[in-house]
């Protein structure tokens, strides 16, 4: 038997065999040994058994779906065939001409080619998109428009819809034309379109679809920091041709501040002076140089005296130990009691007087009302007083501009001959810091690090 297996490898392994089947090569036919599988089991029958056939003729008929919209074996002739006779030239055969009408009429009603190219004409369906019919929460949207079914067949309406019947309806207000001399109008765009208004940001609908609150603006940045004017008109005696009361009247302000500053420098200079007092005299010295030797007799009288104020400390402290007898305790309380029973007696006589002295109660609080008021008044105009002062904002204080004042022999004859004073620029920045605009400031002191040497240069060297 394993002889003619052998002989039977030789035969077709030889090059000129050909087989039954012609699909099959001769070198399979040799390698290829039957293979013993156990069929029994499931996962062996898609692993080894050949259906490769089944695969192909489903793929076929699938594709004659797909391609002519159904099996070509089931279709009829006058489908898939034409009788080719060939055009007619006779007279017969030709259809009557038609009207402009009815040519119009026929041709809407005969389709193109290329739509008919174009027309779907498979049976089988186009696939559908599952996401595109997907939608988020569809069971719960679901029930809730089956619970609104079933609440409508009944009459009861949902809460939305009936906050939506109980609100107000809004009150519309005829916006009348305004004329156009009138200085109190709104200003729009000449170029925009009139119809495109901006909203009031304080509306509850703008609110609600941008979804911004706007912070409210607090009241104080609406006050001034100060009441003085941006910019203050000088003094008439500041003027270049002044009259002699209005420039005197200035001469005597600028003296008055002077002498205020003369002042202050005396009054520290007082401070910082050595008092007559603490200057040494000869009784002062002698006192120093005999200090140390007097006092050792002082002490030796002094040591005795502490003694007996010891002794007695100690005699009182037990006086102070010894225990109280019942006798003195009760003795004791009957006299606190007496002292409580005279105390309020006599906070009782005080309220029985004060009903006699209700005239006199009455004008002690009436003038006490007149002084909490004339004291809220002087208050209120020391608070308006300081309206019009410089606050402390920062570590330094205001520092006032000197005045810029001409002396009587320096005013000029004509506004040509007027010398310049001041700086715009200084006046400016002074002015911001008394209105509490910014704080006072002082210019930045430069500090060198290093000492600034001289190099003499050899030319210069070589001249000296």
């Amino acid at each position: 038997m394993a002889a003619a297996r052998r002989l039977k490898r030789a035969a077709v392994s030889q090059p000129g065999f050909l087989g039954l089947k012609s699909n099959v090569e001769p070198s399979e036919l040799v390698s290829s040994r039957r293979k013993r599988v156990n069929k029994n089991k499931k996962k062996n029958w898609s692993k080894h058994s050949d259906i490769n056939d089944v695969e192909d003729f489903l793929e076929d008929i699938r594709h004659q779906e797909r391609t002519t919209g159904g099996l070509l074996s089931e279709k009829p002739d006058d489908t898939l065939f034409f009788l080719d006779v060939g055009q007619t030239e006779k007279a017969e055969d030709k259809e009557p001409e038609l009207t402009k009408g009815e040519k119009g009429k026929r041709r809407v009603q005969r389709p193109l080619r290329i739509d008919l190219i174009l027309q779907h004409d498979s049976k089988v369906p186009p696939p559908k998109n599952v996401t595109a019919y997907q939608q988020p929460n569809a069971k719960k949207l679901r029930r809730i428009a089956q619970k609104a079914e079933q609440l409508a067949a009944k009459g009861v309406l949902p809460r939305r819809q009936k906050r939506l019947l109980n609100r107000r309806p809004a009150e519309k207000t005829v916006k009348k034309a305004e004329a156009n001399n009138n200085p109190d109008r709104q200003f729009y765009s000449m170029w925009g379109d009139k119809e495109e208004e901006v909203a009031d940001p304080a509306d509850p609908w703008y609110l609600q679809q941008t979804g911004k609150r706007l912070v409210p603006r607090p009241e104080k940045l609406n006050q001034k920091p100060s009441v003085l004017p941006a910019v203050e008109v000088i003094a008439p005696g500041g003027s270049y041709n002044p009259e002699f009361l209005s420039h005197q009247a200035l001469l005597q302000e600028a003296h008055n501040v002077e002498v205020q500053k003369q002042r202050q420098e005396d009054k520290l200079q007082r401070q910082l002076a050595v008092r007559k007092e603490d200057r040494a005299t000869e009784e002062t010295i002698l006192q120093e140089q005999v200090e140390g030797l007097v006092e050792e007799e002082e002490e030796e009288d002094g040591t005795a005296a502490p003694n007996e104020d010891e002794a007695d400390s100690a005699v009182a402290a037990i006086a102070v130990a010894e225990k109280k007898t019942e006798r003195q305790r009760k003795k004791e309380k009957a006299e606190k009691i007496k002292v409580q029973q005279r105390q309020a007696s006599k906070r009782q006589t005080e309220q029985q007087q004060q009903l006699f002295q209700l005239r006199s109660i009455k004008s002690s609080i009436k003038q006490q009302e007149l002084k909490t008021k004339s004291r809220r008044i002087q208050r209120k105009a020391r608070q308006e007083a300081q309206k019009a002062q410089p606050r402390r904002l920062g570590k330094l204080k205001f520092q006032a501009q000197d005045l810029e004042v001409q002396l009587s022999d320096e005013l000029a004859a004509s506004l040509r001959q007027l010398k310049p004073e001041g700086s715009i620029l200084k006046d400016r920045f002074k002015s911001l810091q008394k209105r509490n605009l910014i704080e006072p400031r002082e210019r930045a002191k430069f500090k060198r690090r290093l000492k600034v040497k001289y190099v003499e240069k050899r030319a210069f060297r070589q001249i000296t």
